[in-house]
């Protein structure tokens, strides 16, 4: 197993009153070579917004771009017809392939943090789609809920690509194995709260880990935690 250590104190970063973000790779005007991305996951956005503020309408294509709430309302509108609110515990995505335009606002009473996550397509130029899930925490205690997967389903969200994402909320002392699809050579777990350790190597609370060169991982939660799990292929084909 190979491994590589994404601590928070070396993301990027960006402030701007309104928004604050926290950057894993290489997004907006923070550049550096060496963490351009993970596999096919191009940008892992920590984001900060504040009451009132948000983004006003603008264009994507050909990226799949997820919403994770960890607090907070924001809207969503889009070109394709959608308004939606998305709360803690919804997910968003779109697959944005040939091309839409967007905006989305925090419109609830405190600040909105979220995961901004932009993977790379699997098929180019696809007819756009958005959808939405919840995933309230009182609903996956102790379990390793699957959100994004590249299988469609009534249970998650459908992403355009060989990909799965998956929240872990569990009590401190809890073990598990993570499988990884055989097809999918990578995984980058990040942890929102807690602590938690994968194969003895420890992740704190707002850390990210990298993960290759493997099959199967052991996971102890160090504290009561609360994480995502992203794999995805290392190459896009």
């Amino acid at each position: 197993m190979k491994t590589l250590l994404f601590p928070a104190s070396e993301r990027g970063t960006k402030d701007i009153g309104w928004l604050k973000s926290n950057f894993a790779f290489s997004f907006s005007d923070y550049a550096d070579p060496s963490k351009s991305a993970f596999g096919t996951l191009q940008a892992f956005n920590d984001d900060f917004l504040q009451q009132g503020k948000g983004f006003g309408i603008h264009p994507h294509q050909n990226m799949e771009i997820i919403s994770i709430m960890l607090q907070g309302k924001m809207n969503h509108k889009d070109t394709m017809g959608y308004s939606t609110t998305v709360e803690e515990g919804g997910v968003q995505i779109m697959s944005a392939g040939a091309g839409l335009r967007h905006e989305e606002y925090n419109i609830g009473e405190e600040e909105v943090n979220f995961l901004q996550i932009w993977i790379q397509p699997k098929l180019q130029n696809i007819n756009p789609r958005y959808q939405t899930r919840s995933f309230p925490k009182a609903n996956r205690k102790n379990q390793l809920k699957t959100i994004v997967s590249g299988e469609e389903g009534q249970e998650h969200c459908w992403i355009n690509q060989n990909a799965k994402l998956s929240l872990g909320y569990f009590d401190k002392g809890k073990d598990l194995t993570y499988t990884f699809n055989p097809t999918n050579k990578c995984l980058f777990i990040f942890v929102m709260e807690g602590s938690i350790s994968v194969n003895g190597a420890t992740i704190k609370e707002r850390n990210a880990m990298g993960i290759w060169a493997t099959g199967e991982i052991a996971i102890h939660t160090d504290d009561n935690s609360h994480f995502l799990i992203i794999e995805t292929p290392v190459n896009q084909k």
